[in-house]
């Protein structure tokens, strides 16, 4: 028997002052809203010529040109410029006038008032599987391939905090798949709690052995692009991608169409390492806690974002928990056919897709479903759209994001004055 839920209370509208995300649809916002009107896939066969430290049989999401050297501006020594992530953190920093953006709050605010929470599962781990390819057999470490700011959880972190100058409270949540869209309910608590008065929120994922070998283990990589939902689906497609929000207080008074975040809910079930509670209790915990947070009915939401990963248990739970939850005639999609699954850049990714619907973008359809499966509850197969519509009109998105260990959050977008 799940606990009840304690009793929670509406949150004030977090308004969303700027959004971008890189991923292998593109750089910035734009190529990713285009890439998902399209609903074609940006998926591609692993190349072992290119990787050959990656070789396997599937699909990834890689981003374009990310294997050249870092630009001359690139903030970072000799060897953080080896680093695939960190790369990867940077070009998505220059997409959208993000930097700028950022900039701006902390002329505002001052440095220390502005925050940073990132997610990310693998974090530099890259660098470190070179470190041991390239230590010589029977030697202490050389100094070499030693580096303290890059061997560890949070050297994405540390690395955006320099680029963008803030020197508020900085944060690394590394959540598995659900990492970077915890980031924005962390933001909400860290304002309302006076402790900052802006948070850079975001996540950085890229490509590794370690994540790659470590899914494949588990028997959930696929050998062909991934495919949602889908009746012939066999698993997931890794992508890499890094994704920023610029989150600030919204204030009686300013414009009611200005994007929020409306509410949030986060829960771990427990229930295994890497399998989701068979009646999705932790997702369907997140969701009632978003909710209640926005003061709104499952009914009032427009957009559903799927976690959607194409692997057969966690596509069947979240299925069901939006067939009882959500109305008939809501529209879900899944993007990971398009972007693959992203691991701790997930969460940024759909929240950007889900700010660019509310900003009139459309609504995406659910890409590399093909016939979806008979076996998912008959009103899902009606709520899931394989098809962009783009001319919907959106008021309220939910975005879906559940990691392994049962690591669920839920997030909720909307219009300040429209909630």
């Amino acid at each position: 028997m799940t606990p009840p839920i304690r009793p929670i209370r509406p949150i004030a509208p977090v308004a969303v002052r700027a959004w971008t995300a890189t991923s292998a649809a593109g750089q910035g916002r734009s190529s990713l809203s285009k890439a998902l009107a399209a609903s074609t896939t940006a998926l591609q066969p692993l190349d072992a010529t290119r990787w050959p430290a990656w070789a396997l049989p599937t699909w990834v999401g890689a981003v374009d040109a990310l294997d050249e050297a870092a630009p001359s501006d690139f903030p970072g020594d000799r060897t953080e410029r080896t680093s695939r992530a960190l790369r990867l953190a940077w070009r998505g920093l220059q997409a959208d006038g993000f930097v700028d953006a950022a900039q701006d709050a902390v002329q505002r605010w001052g440095a220390d008032r502005v925050g940073l929470l990132l997610g990310s599962s693998a974090s530099t781990i890259g660098v470190s599987e070179q470190a041991y390819r390239d230590w010589p057999a029977d030697t202490p470490v050389p100094a070499s391939l030693r580096h303290p700011s890059l061997n560890t959880p949070h050297a994405i972190t540390g690395f955006v905090q320099r680029a963008l100058g803030v020197a508020g409270p900085a944060l690394t949540v590394s959540t598995a798949c659900s990492s970077s869209a915890k980031v924005f309910a962390s933001a909400e608590r860290w304002l309302r709690l006076g402790w900052v008065d802006a948070v850079v929120v975001g996540g950085v994922d890229a490509l590794c052995a370690s994540v790659l070998f470590g899914f494949r283990a588990l028997g959930l990589v696929s050998t062909s692009p991934c495919r949602p939902f889908d009746a012939a689906r066999d698993g997931i497609s890794i992508g890499e991608a890094a994704g920023y929000a610029l989150l600030e207080r919204w204030e009686p008074g300013e414009d009611p169409a200005t994007p929020c975040l409306i509410g949030h809910g986060e829960s771990n079930d427990a229930h295994h390492m890497s399998s989701p509670h068979p009646q999705g209790l932790g997702a369907e915990r997140a969701l009632d806690e978003a909710l209640a947070r926005a003061a709104l009915r499952a009914d009032a939401i427009d957009l559903v974002l799927l976690h959607g990963t194409a692997s057969a248990r966690n596509d069947e739970v979240e299925a069901a928990l939006v067939a009882r939850r959500y109305r008939a005639d809501v529209h879900a999609s899944a993007s990971k056919g398009l972007t693959g699954h992203t691991m701790g850049a997930a969460g940024i990714v759909q929240a950007v897709a889900g700010l660019q619907a509310l900003a009139g973008a459309g609504l995406p359809g659910s890409i590399g479903t093909h016939v979806v499966d008979a076996a998912l509850p008959a009103p899902f197969a009606q709520q899931l759209r394989l098809a962009c519509e783009r001319d919907g009109q959106v008021r309220r998105v939910a975005s879906h994001a559940f990691g392994f260990g049962g690591n669920n959050c839920v997030l909720l977008f909307g219009r300040a004055g429209g909630r």
